[in-house]
């Protein structure tokens, strides 16, 4: 019996080292890129370009990131910001709002409604992109922020991921709530909001880097150079016949800050809502 339990004991404690040390090898695979682009940042035109790679730069320079500032790399960066914190923002309290009726509330039609939101997920952007365009344009909204932040307001997967997590919502403390007087608003505040809070977090996330990151509607949407994105604004760095790597790598570095931030901020919440979605699947 005791010989067979410290078997069981040292297989349990192969497999929990093989996948630490998996789980290691992994990270360091999705960090290289990360830590490629940082280093390179801060190398010369010369240790960028050499045949034999500089795993750490030998001779550091700023000179990248003073050609970078000499551009209005600190406009793009906040006009990027602006996007995408707004976007997250509205697009985390209407997705919500939705979520928790198509869950909660019974009315003529729902079930249409919410089989009309999953086909728009399998939609692509690329379809709807000339209809969207013109519809900024009516709105005299073209060139501008909100020509990038409006489209992302309604996210089929955002509406989809929260009714998700509206469901698992007692029906009976809404009805509690009720029966205290709470009228629509003050239950979702207070009674829903908090119980849907890691899939808001999750949501958050996602929703941020999808909208730091949508070049194709960043790049139909703006035209001006002042109201470019840290994407667009790297890009137009490329040049014709040859390209300044450390200055596109110095972009590179500023444009994953805020990302890096991001998910920091919200990560409790992301592990949460991962968590309970897959506790619920």
């Amino acid at each position: 019996m005791n010989a067979a339990k410290r078997k069981l004991s040292g297989t349990s404690t192969g497999y929990r080292v093989a996948s630490i040390v998996i789980l290691i090898l992994l990270a360091v695979f999705f960090i290289f890129p990360l830590y490629w682009i940082i280093t390179g940042s801060f190398k010369d035109a010369v240790a960028i370009n050499s045949r034999t790679p500089q795993w750490f730069p030998m001779s550091p320079t700023l000179e990248n990131y003073v050609k970078l500032f000499s551009r209005p790399a600190m406009q793009w960066l906040l006009n990027t910001v602006i996007m995408a914190v707004g976007a997250m923002i509205l697009t985390c309290f209407t997705a919500a709002l939705a979520g928790y009726a198509l869950a909660k509330k019974r009315f003529y039609g729902r079930g249409l409604l919410f089989t009309i939101i999953i086909c728009a997920m399998a939609l692509p952007k690329q379809v709807i992109v000339i209809p969207l365009l013109q519809e900024m344009n009516m709105l005299t909204l073209s060139n501008t922020l909100w020509a990038v932040i409006l489209p992302t307001v309604g996210w089929p997967f955002g509406v989809f991921l929260m009714k998700q997590f509206s469901e698992g919502i007692p029906t009976e403390i809404l009805e509690a709530a009720r029966v205290d007087g709470a009228g629509e608003l003050r239950t979702f505040f207070s009674v829903v909001f908090p119980m849907i809070k890691p899939g808001i977090g999750a949501l958050a996330i996602f929703t941020f880097v999808n909208s730091w990151n949508d070049y194709f509607l960043q790049l139909i949407m703006l035209t001006s150079e002042t109201k470019y994105t840290i994407s667009l604004g790297i890009a137009t760095m490329q040049g014709e016949m040859s390209s300044d790597f450390g200055l596109i790598m110095a972009g590179a570095t500023l444009a994953a800050i805020p990302i890096v931030a991001v998910f920091i901020a919200f990560q409790k919440y992301f592990t949460q809502g991962i968590a309970m979605g897959a506790v619920k699947g």
